[in-house]
């Protein structure tokens, strides 16, 4: 077994008839008649509703689940949900249901109090009247429950209070309430973003089920399985449709059907929004976003994120108002760097170099500063704003940093090393492993041991599928290629199995150098880097993206977008200059140690250590990353593979959609017919007895399709007569013998019931020839 994550650097009355049609004759209290014992959980689910309320319950039930397998927690919430449950189920025998909805509201409000108690007092300070409403009216338009400090405790708290409901209405047989109230808790969760696509899904269709089959239930067995095709059809709908659409702006979820344009590496990293998800293939946008004019270049940094969901990362705590000195200086030496930012179109951020401590101008303001010492705008900046800002800029040396040691505060550790529980033990593994490689034996030897692993044994692409399941692990052992989202991400992920504090970061690299101390940042410009703590340091940076291959994806996307005549492409000179942008690792700033970065297209020493792709060829980089803004990659660098390959979402859109075909051919009769038409084209040898009946079953159809139905109470003998008139013949009688004397007479011989067959074949060949071709020709056996 491997050393365990985290040792080794140290610590861390009346009748009443139900939803469902049937007919409960009770006798008791609370006007809905319920006595002891009128109610089961096997009678409950019997019903064939009960599978819509399981797939409502379900739904809120797995982002609940979600919520604390990101902060931990989900053993006790499995064992909570069971409880909580059981004692519902119990409580439906017996209980009145104005009592039950009574507690259920009781054990809300307790539920909030609990919460509220379970928040540090500091935080707790600073809840008012007006911050509350303004925090539940932001969970209500895409603010994730993830970004609550105590994440935790509030889903531990709430679930109870729909789980019990839910389950209380459930073995009432009130299948309608019971999946009403699980699709609504489930509504709450794709209002804020935290629900996906699916799981809303499953809440609308289970929702649906629900309703449909309890209407039905009214009709019996029969009625159910008569309707079974409109629900399915209906059902089928949601799904393709839902497929197509984002559920809500900030919303987890992405559009299953592909083909869409890829966002750019800007729009899905330095909006500034309070999450950042792992997205598959994107582009770049050459377009000018600002300059500025400072006396070194650095990383013009937008934001960090603490909480790391598996698919996302989320920015948790809350924002306070600017005001001069709020920002303290980092701890450690640190030299002084001012900025001056002039906007060159709309800029939702506030860029600047890490660690800023003082703000200048208009943006001031209305400027916020998060929970992590970085800064946002109050409002967007327009074309022209500028803005000053001064950082102090820590200089730690790499010897500084290996003796800085393990004494993390606890809110640090607490936060910074977090994971979700689902994460693979096989994360870990691989990092111990990487770590004892480099004979790392402490927190910065074991960063750059990471960084380098990563610049080594990947390659850089753009164009990659959204990774399946958790990115860093999807990344570390399925991909061979990916850009700074999931380098960075893995990195944090490896660290954090170890018990290193470290956080995810986004911003810009410095851009183009255009005189002497000022520089053009584009959109391409935008990145992803790595931040660790280090005691008596804070925060220092790591970037473990290969820098070469996406320069040269960044050289590439301007040279074209100039050739092409696009606007906003140049600032102040830029179009004169050259084009430079950082190494991973520059600047007197940096303080990582990986040193240069590798030749493109060498194979680096230990590259194939751990089975991995190395560094991708100048070209092949090209091929996959300089992509202009508006256009999308042609695929990773090194795949082999421009083609669309299916996600198991596509799969399972598909597979709704074929079966609401088939559900609406069967509601339109399609599939009877197409029944009958194989059973007219094809008979199977069986008795000759047998088979000169079906001879004639099959005589008698065919001639209600070319001819007319066989009236009420004509006989077989009077309606093949009839035939015979009508240009059947002969052959029509002789089947007609064969028939009677097999099902009234002494039975027919094998050659008797031969003939009748093919005089059947013959009557099909000639008066429906195009049924005939379907079915194929020759002599049915």
């Amino acid at each position: 077994m491997s050393t365990p994550v985290g040792d080794r650097f140290g610590g861390m009355g009346a009748s009443r008839t139900g939803d469902d049609g049937t007919a409960d004759r009770r006798r008791g209290g609370d006007g809905g008649g319920d006595g002891p014992g009128s109610y089961s959980v096997a009678a409950a689910v019997r019903s064939p509703a009960a599978p819509g309320v399981g797939l409502a319950i379900a739904s809120f039930l797995a982002v609940f689940y979600h919520v604390v397998d990101v902060v931990g927690g989900a053993t006790f919430l499995l064992m909570e949900v069971a409880v909580v449950a059981a004692t519902a189920a119990w409580l439906g025998g017996f209980l009145r249901q104005r009592t039950a909805v009574g507690l259920a509201a009781a054990g809300f409000v307790l539920a909030l109090i609990g919460y509220f108690l379970s928040v540090p007092p500091s935080a707790r300070a600073l809840f008012t009247v007006g911050r509350v409403a303004a925090d539940v009216l932001a969970l209500l338009t895409g603010l994730s429950v993830l970004r609550l400090l105590n994440a935790g405790a509030w889903a531990l708290f709430l679930v109870p209070v729909p789980t019990f409901l839910s389950t209380y209405l459930l073995v009432r047989r009130r299948h309608a309430a019971a999946a009403t109230v699980a699709a609504a808790t489930t509504g709450f969760f794709v209002l804020t973003g935290d629900a996906s696509a699916g799981v809303g899904l499953a809440a609308a269709v289970g929702l649906t089920l629900a309703i449909g089959l309890s209407q039905l239930a009214a009709a019996g067995r029969a009625g159910v399985l008569a309707q079974w095709d409109t629900i399915a059809v209906i059902v089928a709908a949601m799904v393709v449709v839902t497929s197509v659409v984002t559920v809500v702006p900030g919303s987890a979820s992405n559009p299953v059907v592909p083909g869409g344009d890829s966002p750019t590496v800007e729009s899905s990293l330095v909006a500034n929004t309070d999450s950042v998800g792992v997205l598959g293939s994107i582009r770049l946008s050459p377009e000018v976003r600002f300059t500025v004019e400072a006396e070194e270049s650095a990383y013009w940094r937008v934001g960090s994120y603490d909480r790391y969901t598996g698919g996302r990362w989320v920015r948790t705590g809350d924002t306070t108002p600017y005001a001069s000195g709020s920002l303290g200086d980092p701890p450690g030496e640190s030299e002084r760097l001012v900025q001056r930012v002039t906007a060159r179109g709309q800029l939702d951020a506030l860029p600047a170099a890490w660690k800023p401590v003082d703000l200048r101008g208009r943006a001031a303001d209305t400027a916020q500063v998060t929970d992590h010492d970085g800064l946002k705008p109050g409002t967007t900046l327009l074309e022209n704003d500028t803005y000053t800002v001064v950082s102090q800029r820590p200089t730690a040396a790499a010897g500084d940093l290996r003796r800085a040691g393990i004494d993390y505060p606890s809110s640090v550790s607490s936060r910074y090393t977090q994971l979700p529980e689902s994460t693979p033990d096989r994360v870990g593994e691989r990092t111990a492993t990487v770590l004892e490689q480099a004979d790392a034996s402490n927190p910065y030897d074991a960063a750059v041991a990471v960084e380098r692993y990563l610049e080594r044994t990947k390659e850089y692409s753009l164009d990659v599928p959204a990774p399946q399941g958790n990115a860093a692990d999807s990344f570390l052992f399925e991909m061979d290629a990916g850009y700074c989202v999931y380098y960075a991400t893995t990195m944090v992920a490896m660290l954090r199995t170890q018990g290193v504090p470290a956080r995810f970061v986004t911003g810009y690299t410095s851009g183009q150098r255009v005189s002497e101390d000022e520089w053009v940042v584009r959109g391409l410009d935008s990145h992803a880097w790595v931040e660790v703590y280090f005691p008596g340091h804070g925060w220092i940076r790591f970037d473990p993206t290969p820098s070469g291959p996406r320069e040269s994806a960044e050289r590439v996307s301007v040279e074209t977008a100039r050739e092409e005549g696009a606007e906003n492409i140049d600032a102040a000179g830029s179009e004169t200059g050259s084009y430079e942008t950082p190494t991973a690792t520059p600047g007197s700033d940096s303080t990582s140690s990986t040193g240069s970065t590798p030749d493109i297209g060498a194979v680096n020493p230990g590259a194939d250590e751990f089975g991995n792709a190395t560094i991708a060829t100048a070209a092949g980089g090209l091929t996959a990353d300089a992509t202009p803004a508006g256009g999308g990659g042609s695929g990773a660098a090194g795949d082999g593979d421009d083609g669309w390959t299916p996600t198991g979402e596509d799969v399972a859109v598909g597979a709704a959609a074929l079966v609401g075909l088939v559900a609406g051919a069967r509601r339109f009769g399609l599939t009877e017919r197409a029944r009958r038409t194989v059973w007219l084209l094809h008979q199977s040898s069986a008795d000759p007895n047998t088979d000169a009946e079906r001879a004639f079953r099959r005589l008698e159809y065919l001639a209600s399709i070319v001819y007319r139905p066989r009236r009420s109470g004509e006989t077989p003998r009077q309606y093949v007569d009839a035939l015979a008139g009508e240009r059947f013949g002969a052959r029509a009688r002789a089947v007609a013998d064969a028939y009677e004397r097999a099902r009234y007479g002494g039975g027919v011989d094998e050659a008797e019931a031969r003939r009748a067959v093919e005089a059947v074949d013959d009557l099909i060949r000639q008066h429906a020839p195009v049924l005939r071709r379907l079915g194929g020709a020759g002599t049915p056996r």
